[in-house]
């Protein structure tokens, strides 16, 4: 500003000057939900308000009509009641705007169609529609009921999980989405191509945020984050997805499993006890499907409060499923233990070595493996009706073991190979002022599907992506 003329720095702290920003709060209409849940005494006349949202249902008789009106706030829909004038233009899936007197119900005097829908052309009518021609129309379904309260429910688990890690002092944190390696070294990873070589090597899309975590606690002992993962496995199940969340944790200056185990109880007991008192929790409850779906899926976050969490290693879980021994090839049914040998959630604990991957601190227990073999110090929280929900472990901190232990598999470390580049940074974090740490990952999707009584993780994930199918 200095090297303008004296009139131009004149003018410019005049424009300045008359530039004020308002820091109220903005005007919205208010929520179908605050409407519904806040009613007028029997004292208080009724009350003028606006209401913007989508058109449910329209039912029209001689003189009068009544329109189901749902702003994504709530399952429930507020009721406008219409002339048969108000109502001509009205159809299933338009968007309004309606003013009028609020009682119990929407008394209409102005109403404005903002987007009409046909309603011969629209795909969603109030006939049931399959989970498979839903998932057709992944840019519609949003405004089914129950995937509407599923938006809600993930965002209320979210909001629950960040206070949960600000009261305990941990650090949320944003890790890479593109890597140079494959943290599982399992091989199921997207590569990143393009006509040239941008990164000038091979890069990936994330599995994982472990090794990230772990370099971060080495300068903030307890983080966390909540991050997309990407798997290129072709599991055509109900369990899978290519493309998911992961919650991540990692913890410095721990040297058994039990502070991770304690933690992981603490915080899905934490949010069964958020959902299950809320006014969420009984919409999740009326949208699950049948009254003998609610009573279960409602026994089921009783049992998580109320039942002990069991623990055993793995070695003792495959002596119970001793049918699923044949020919010293063992066949792990996750579902089975949980749901039949304890009812109830179980952590698995010390896996053979050669089942886990490279980066897992060896157990400190002598508890053999049925082959003889070498355990690690990690473990998977198994549930009834979905199997593995987290997975965990304590990490080896020492260099020289570390080392060898990636040379072992392969991994070409220290032989100028590409996972010694990709690599090099997590070895040296073991270089200088390593620590004895540990985490888990918690499958953030599966998470919802168990919480919500909902049976594919495709039905809780808005856009899902699994194999063959990347459509919306």
């Amino acid at each position: 500003m200095l090297s303008l003329r004296p009139a131009a720095r004149c003018i410019l702290s005049r424009s300045f000057q008359t530039c004020h920003y308002s820091s109220s709060t903005p005007n919205f209409p208010r929520t179908i939900s605050s409407l519904l849940h806040s009613p007028l005494s029997d004292e208080k006349a009724a009350e003028t308000v606006t209401v913007t949202g989508w058109v449910r249902s329209v039912r029209r008789m001689k003189n009068v009509s009544f329109a189901h009106i749902s702003d994504g706030s709530t399952i429930h829909p507020l009721q406008a009641v219409l002339t048969k004038e108000q109502s001509e233009n009205l159809s299933m899936g338009a968007s309004v705007k309606i003013m009028g007197e609020w009682k119990e119900e929407l008394l209409a005097e102005k109403v404005e169609v903002l987007g009409e829908a046909n309603p011969l052309s629209y795909p969603l009518q109030k006939k049931y529609q399959t989970p498979e021609f839903l998932r057709t129309l992944l840019h519609l379904r949003p405004r089914i009921p129950a995937n509407t309260n599923l938006l809600h429910l993930r965002s209320n688990i979210i909001s629950t999980l960040t206070a949960f890690f600000v009261e305990r002092s941990f650090i949320q944190c944003h890790t890479p989405i593109i890597t140079p390696s494959d943290c599982e070294g399992a091989g199921e990873v997207f590569t990143i191509t393009r006509p040239e070589n941008f990164f000038g090597a091979p890069k990936y899309l994330t599995v994982s945020s472990q090794l990230y975590l772990e370099a971060l606690t080495a300068a903030v002992p307890k983080v966390w984050t909540l991050s997309p993962a990407f798997r290129a496995e072709k599991s055509d199940t109900a369990r899978h997805l290519s493309e998911f969340y992961m919650l991540e944790v990692e913890i410095a200056f721990i040297d058994t499993l039990d502070p991770l185990i304690a933690l992981i109880e603490d915080m899905v007991k934490t949010l069964i006890r958020s959902i299950s008192t809320s006014r969420l929790g009984k919409e999740t409850l009326s949208v699950v499907g049948d009254e003998d779906k609610a009573r279960v899926l409602e026994g089921r976050w009783k049992d998580l409060l109320e039942r002990p969490w069991s623990r055993i290693t793995y070695t003792e879980a495959i002596s119970r499923l001793s049918s699923a021994v044949e020919r010293k090839e063992v066949q792990f049914h996750e579902r089975f233990l949980a749901q039949t040998v304890f009812d109830g959630p179980v952590f698995v604990t010390d896996y053979p070595k050669s089942l886990k991957p490279f980066y897992m601190l060896p157990s400190t227990s002598t508890t053999p493996t049925l082959e003889g073999g070498e355990t690690v110090a990690c473990f998977d929280l198994l549930v009834p009706a979905v199997g593995e929900l987290i997975g965990g472990s304590l990490r080896e901190h020492r260099y020289d073991e570390l080392l060898a232990e990636m040379r072992k598999r392969g991994m070409a470390v220290g032989d100028g190979g590409e996972d010694e580049e990709s690599l090099r940074w997590y070895l040296e974090l073991r270089k200088w002022g390593s620590i004895k740490h540990g985490g888990f990952g918690l499958g953030f999707d599966r998470l919802m599907c168990y919480l919500a009584g909902v049976e594919n993780i495709r039905e809780a994930v808005a856009f899902p992506r699994w194999v063959g199918r990347c459509d919306c």
